[in-house]
């Protein structure tokens, strides 16, 4: 994610870690990307909207590694950092990660990585994401305090105590997981050092579940 302007978050990354070159940063990226495609792969979306798009080298890395689906929005509060040249198969949409311009249950796959540690309000923010995915919902998030301390061991952002530029929200794996309960049904969390990466799926869409699993099936006493 990089400079961009909303209502009610701060965004500011003026580092591009998908494009880093130096080796270990991207060895680094390479494990969270394997990450992030293979629950891609798990939910098998035929339609996917990601949230908070950046550049849009996440939605470029996934229709260049995984099965296409039928559908790939990427979303942004600002598109104006989006890569040139960008996969003609993505569409691409302004959109406040606290109002986006779809119905309930839109898409099968929300991805929203990178996101929550720049919003003031993310349990808000989550909320909505979670509202227009219909199956599963992918988030992740930097791991506190880990980060800063490997921010600072690099000397980087020192005068911040290591904290990266427009990171308002500070997650542990423990906390992202609280977050995410309060709209998801967690049924993956990775630790991918130094991310927390969960897989869930929205409480209407798991309420569903349970209630087809405890009553859908056939009596086997009759």
């Amino acid at each position: 994610m990089t400079a961009s302007a909303d209502r009610g978050n701060v965004v500011g990354n003026a580092y591009d870690k998908y494009g880093t070159g130096h080796p270990v940063e991207r060895a680094i990226v390479g494990r969270f990307l394997r990450a992030i495609t293979r629950l891609y792969e798990r939910a098998a979306p035929e339609t996917v909207l990601e949230v908070g798009c950046g550049e849009g080298h996440l939605a470029a890395h996934l229709l260049a590694h995984a099965p296409v689906p039928s559908r790939f929005v990427a979303s942004d509060a600002d598109l104006a950092a989006l890569a040139p040249g960008l996969d003609p198969r993505i569409e691409t949409r302004r959109a406040s990660v606290y109002e986006l311009p779809f119905a309930d249950e839109s898409f099968d796959l929300v991805l929203c990585c990178e996101v929550l540690e720049h919003l003031s309000e993310p349990r808000r923010g989550l909320a909505e994401v979670a509202r227009v995915a219909r199956c599963k919902v992918i988030v992740s998030t930097p791991r506190e305090p880990l980060w800063r301390i490997l921010n600072v061991a690099r000397g980087r952002y020192l005068w911040a105590f290591g904290n990266t530029p427009g990171h308002v929200q500070h997650f542990s794996r423990r906390g992202l997981e609280e977050l995410a309960a309060s709209s998801l049904r967690v049924v993956e969390s990775r630790a991918v050092l130094p991310w927390t990466i969960l897989m869930g799926e929205p409480l209407r869409a798991a309420a569903v579940r349970h209630l087809a699993d405890h009553h859908g099936q056939p009596d086997e006493r009759k």
